[in-house]
């Protein structure tokens, strides 16, 4: 039974965005494994407090991530 833990940052995405990110989960475990794997598949969403994770030494917030995603887009 395949246990996915998806670290994220509070209040970066929606809730149907979460579920997004469960249902894309399972649907990539399924396509590697076979059908048999969707009903033990297992997708957790661990939120972390905004500014309890950081990249180059400055600390994130759901703002600072969703600006990163704005430049990651246009690049």
């Amino acid at each position: 039974m395949p246990l996915v833990t998806i670290d994220i940052i509070k209040d970066v995405f929606s809730p149907a965005k979460k579920q997004e990110l469960i249902e894309r989960v399972t649907e990539a475990m399924v396509a590697v494994e076979g059908e048999e794997m969707r009903g033990v598949t297992w997708v957790r969403l661990v939120e972390i407090e905004q500014g309890d994770w950081a990249i180059g030494g400055q600390r994130l917030n759901a703002a600072a991530v969703h600006a990163m995603g704005g430049k990651l887009k246009a690049a």
